[in-house]
């Protein structure tokens, strides 16, 4: 029998690679943050495209279901955009939809605009949204169309803005296939869950997702405003395996076009990569927001929101999935504490003060940006417990949804399969239920909450 011993200096050699790596990792996720943080300030353009008279057409489309919050000045917002060539298309699956006299009225009050509502659904997929976008998308009268969720609203130049990123040159000189929004929340409700999903869209999320955008060496796109020509789309089928042929307009073979994503849940996310792997395109970030309205969340829909977009993400990205718990605060401030007491002495309680107060900062700059204006006083503690409890809740949330792949989804429980794709499933709990973390998170949450203001 071989035995294998460690003398001390082998444990010395051991413990200063791993403090090495952690110290390394802890630098490079604060330079990702910093990195974000500054990409927020990028000013809004000029809006060319609403100065000039020969302008391409644009097909927005707007899948419509219910009454969401905030709906009326959501679909207004595309009514009133700065831009000649357009026409509206909102999509609804059924007649007695209680969208449709909303709708209505607002084709009565802009009668100049090319707006039109189709009522019915194609289904091509699980995926009740594409499902839903088929008739305006088969209708649409434009090559290039601008697809907003029924909860985003949008500045007036955000579409002469989008044509114009989408037209432009770019470095490396690839064509832009997709322009995208990042989102920002804002919130009429006081509930649990939509103040923790306001803090989190604003702060953690934001940041790395317009750092990963800058460096821009992955897809990586939310599908809450999406600007992209039906001419690309109908060339992919999100295999995301690269055309061979070099003929031009080359296709995949089989199906193909936004009728092929609707076996994807995040069929936002797909559209993008197959654009980005299949086609050999770039995306571009527009310096607009798409202004996305959180409505009446509970504590446990945020829990299965962020469940069921862990569970998705696993499927698709199973590598950079598992790096996720790594980039959270508390789990980073973890390795970077006893990476600093290591090599440098200093106590860990400091690192963490110092660490919590700089993120706080950081993530109220990038607020400020995204807002255009500084967090409002009469929200400083809401936003403060949102906040902290974003940051406690999100291990427990990975570590949930980590060990499973049911979702629930618009009342619907599907199962992700190892490609991205869903199949519906009847009704299935996790091995790990979230539920159990709920009572106690929503018990901290409020006390948090009701802390006196310090004079």
């Amino acid at each position: 029998m071989v035995s294998i011993s460690f003398n001390s200096e082998d444990y010395h050699d051991l413990n200063t690679f791993f403090a090495s790596l952690g110290l390394i990792w802890f630098v490079a996720l604060w330079c990702i943050w910093l990195l974000g943080t500054w990409a927020a300030l990028r000013p809004r353009s000029p809006l060319s495209s609403a100065t000039r008279t020969a302008v391409p057409g644009v097909s927005i489309l707007r899948p419509l279901k219910g009454l969401d919050t905030n709906l009326y000045e959501n679909l207004e917002s595309t009514f009133i955009q700065e831009y000649p060539n357009f026409e509206i298309l909102l999509c609804v699956a059924e007649e007695d939809d209680q969208a449709l006299p909303l709708v209505r009225e607002l084709i009565a009050k802009y009668p100049n605009v090319n707006a039109k509502v189709l009522i019915g659904q194609e289904n091509v997929g699980v995926n009740p949204k594409v499902n839903n976008l088929m008739g305006g998308y088969r209708s649409a009268a434009n090559d290039i169309l601008w697809v907003l969720d029924s909860n985003v609203t949008v500045h007036s130049g955000t579409l002469a803005r989008a044509v114009d990123a989408l037209q432009a040159p770019t470095k490396s000189g690839k064509r832009v296939a997709l322009v995208h929004h990042v989102p920002f929340a804002f919130s009429t409700e006081s509930r649990v869950g939509s103040r923790i999903d306001k803090a989190f869209l604003n702060t953690n999320h934001a940041k790395m997702y317009l750092a990963i955008n800058t460096v821009a060496i992955e897809s990586c796109v939310v599908g809450k405003s999406n600007l992209y020509r039906r001419s690309d789309l109908e060339r992919v089928n999100g295999s995301l395996k690269p055309i061979t042929s070099t003929e031009p307009n080359a296709k995949q073979d089989g199906l193909c076009g936004l009728p092929a994503f609707g076996r994807f849940l995040a069929e936002d996310n797909m559209i993008a990569s197959a654009l980005w792997h299949e086609l050999g395109l770039s995306h571009d970030l527009s310096c607009d927001v798409a202004r996305n309205v959180v409505g009446n969340m509970s504590l446990r829909d945020y829990v299965q929101r962020r469940i069921r977009w862990i569970r998705v993400r696993k499927n698709m990205v199973f590598a950079a999935t598992l790096v996720e718990p790594f980039t959270e605060s508390i789990v980073l401030v973890a390795i970077g504490s006893s990476s600093l007491k290591y090599f440098f002495g200093l106590p860990r309680w400091l690192c963490i003060l110092v660490h919590f107060f700089m993120l706080l900062i950081v993530d109220l700059d990038v607020y400020n940006s995204l807002a255009g204006h500084p967090l409002p006083q009469s929200i400083k503690w809401e936003f403060l417990a949102g906040w902290v409890a974003r940051e406690m809740l999100a291990l427990p949330i990975f570590i949930s949804a980590i060990f499973g792949n049911t979702v629930e989804w618009r009342g619907h429980q599907y199962r992700v399969l190892s490609n991205g794709e869903v199949q519906h499933v009847s009704n299935h709990r996790s091995f790990f239920d979230s539920s159990k973390f709920l009572g106690w998170y929503r018990r901290q949450y409020q006390a948090l909450e009701t802390q006196p203001v310090s004079p």
